[in-house]
């Protein structure tokens, strides 16, 4: 049928109308950086933004070689490249060859700033951090009450002990009030004599994570009572919050790793010890394996 195309065949009719456009093959970029990935392959992913839009923009391993400087979220740049059209896809992207950096964005300098503020002030130092304790029983988590990371630490929490208690604060992570509904989380379980506390969420850009650098947070964690770990997005993401925390976890998922005891290993070393004391002293036997049988608990949400 005359005038009908397929997908294919636009795309690629798009992209030579992209390669034909002498701007769009020598062109320089100013924005901040948001999202950036350095993939294994030595490719840099990243956004460049300002105030009103976004580009999507990508620096092959070949040209990143030449990158004088690790770029980071927030860091205000100039990239210097081609605008071209990613024809499997349909998408148009700035291919970046250059890159200068010519300051940093709001919110970087802003983290910086506080991180700076409260270091001075020794919110950071080792003397105030509380020992995360070995065998926890119950166990509070501030975050979102959907999404892969409460997922992830119900999951792992019941992998590796099914009788820890779960407190659940269902709070905004992201966005108008986020901040404030992290620290009321964190105060909450605070004042219920839990074990320990885990407070994060999955990743994201720096805006997206922003409640996590707020003055506000820090100081509910610091002045929190139960030990606090911070599991806020993927191993690359570092907020204000993992200074200050206890203890600071690459991922939720990490953090019940770390909180959570392994109840099988447990039980294993308590039936050894058992029977090691059963063969010297059989009345000793007795209160030890009083330890292999916790009371069966639930997931609570608050």
């Amino acid at each position: 049928m005359a005038g009908v195309y397929s997908v294919t065949q636009i795309n690629g009719y798009i992209k030579n109308m992209f390669a034909q456009d002498f701007a769009l093959n020598r062109i320089s970029i100013k924005g901040e950086v948001s999202n950036c990935k350095y993939h294994t392959s030595g490719h840099i992913y990243f956004t460049l933004k300002d105030k009103a839009s976004s580009i999507s923009a990508v620096m092959f391993a070949g040209s990143g070689k030449g990158l004088s400087f690790h770029l980071e979220d927030g860091q205000q740049i100039i990239a210097k490249g081609s605008v071209e059209v990613y024809e499997r896809d349909g998408r148009y992207q700035l291919y970046a060859q250059e890159i200068t950096k010519e300051g940093m964005g709001d919110l970087f300098e802003r983290f910086i700033k506080l991180r700076n503020e409260l270091e001075e002030m020794g919110m950071f130092s080792p003397e105030y951090k509380k020992e995360i304790p070995g065998y926890a029983r119950r166990m509070g988590v501030v975050t979102a009450p959907t999404g892969a990371a409460i997922r992830d630490i119900m999951n792992i929490s019941a992998r590796r002990n099914p009788f820890v208690q779960l407190y659940l604060y269902p709070a905004l992570v992201q966005g108008s009030g986020a901040a404030e509904s992290i620290v009321k989380g964190i105060e909450t379980l605070d004042q219920m004599g839990l074990d320990v506390l885990i407070v994060g969420r999955g990743g994201g850009s720096i805006e997206d994570l922003w409640a996590f650098n707020e003055e506000a947070v820090a100081r509910a964690i610091f002045n929190c009572s139960v030990p606090v770990i911070s599991a806020v997005g993927h191993e690359t993401d570092v907020t204000i919050a993992d200074y200050v925390a206890d203890m600071r976890a690459p991922t939720p998922s990490a953090a019940a790793e770390l909180a959570v005891f392994d109840y099988k290993q447990f039980k294993e070393q308590t039936e050894s010890i058992r029977y090691t004391l059963k063969n010297h002293d059989g009345a000793k036997a007795g209160a030890v394996s009083f330890l292999c049988e916790p009371i069966w608990i639930k997931v609570k949400v608050l």
